[in-house]
């Protein structure tokens, strides 16, 4: 299945010439997930060339504009097909005056599109299928914020040599799978002698915080982080006043928690030429890649077992 993401916009608060506001379009077996669609979305996803009749999820991290402003016209353009499937809108739970705000800015046709709400909590989870689950944590930002994060349940493996050589077969291995064990001439053996587990994949969206806990345990182990990056060094002094990181620090956070991949984002508009926030983390994090607006990123293949 297949399993990436889209970079729809890299740009904070302000769009530049080259650079369109937040967009994060991720694509993860069967649903396709929005994530802050800032202004100008709709048009990025046309470039990127990604339907919004797709559009199975959008998450929200919170409403400064510049994640959000695209929501109306995503909305509205998807009430457009006919029959539209429903679509499943996620957000900071304080915030749902906001939502409504949003969805009432225009005027089109509620009933043609079934938009089912999900005011998420810190901590709070949905299951997306009976194999992954979507987790929303609360950042430390100017505004109640959550980020987001994908987990999918560890794969395990049977050793079928192992299962043949001790005779097991047929509803026996149906029984050890659903139990986790099974009884071979008096002798109890349970399913981890006859088997390798695989870690599920993670994925973590961190946008719009200052270093916390939250972040840390949102990229922890994660396959692929997309985390903002505001500022360079030379700003830093503005970063925790604005609720923001810098590129060391995100890089930092991708360090400490374990992330297999990086995508710095969410770069200041004061910044032209982005190559100094790849000099700035080359020697924090081996797999770090600077945003860019349309770029696709595949979401690292499966670990090998613990």
């Amino acid at each position: 299945m297949t399993r990436a993401l889209t970079i729809l916009g890299t740009a904070a608060q302000s769009p530049t010439a080259t650079r369109n506001q937040n967009g994060y379009l991720l694509r993860w077996d069967n649903e396709a997930i929005l994530f802050d669609p800032g202004e100008g979305t709709q048009r990025q996803m046309l470039f990127a060339r990604a339907s919004a009749a797709s559009l199975t999820r959008i998450c929200i991290t919170h409403f400064h504009g510049d994640h959000c402003l695209g929501l109306p016209g995503v909305i509205q353009r998807r009430s457009l097909d006919p029959k539209p499937a429903p679509i499943d809108l996620h957000y900071p739970a304080s915030r749902h005056a906001h939502i409504e705000a949003l969805l009432a800015a225009t005027v089109w046709d509620r009933e043609s599109l079934e938009l089912r709400l999900h005011p998420m909590n810190d901590g709070a989870s949905i299951d997306l299928d009976h194999n992954s689950r979507l987790v929303a944590k609360a950042l430390d930002h100017t505004t109640d914020t959550i980020g987001w994060r994908i987990e999918e349940a560890p794969h395990r493996h049977l050793d079928v040599g192992r299962l043949t050589g001790l005779g097991i077969e047929g509803a026996a291995i149906g029984a050890l799978q659903k139990q986790g064990w099974h009884e071979q001439h008096g002798r109890r053996i349970d399913i981890d002698d006859l088997s390798t587990v695989t870690p599920g994949q993670r994925f973590a969206l961190v946008m719009d915080t200052r270093r916390c806990a939250a972040a840390s345990e949102l990229a922890a182990g994660a396959d692929l982080l997309v985390i903002e990056a505001t500022y360079l060094e030379r700003e830093a002094a503005l970063a925790a006043p604005h609720g923001h990181l810098t590129a060391r620090e995100a890089a930092g956070i991708a360090r400490e928690a374990g992330a297999r991949r990086t995508v710095l984002s969410h770069f200041s508009d004061r910044y032209t030429d982005l190559s100094a926030f790849a000099e700035q983390t080359s020697d924090i994090v081996e797999d770090c890649i600077v945003g860019v607006d349309l770029s696709v990123v595949a979401v690292q293949r499966l670990r090998e077992a613990d």
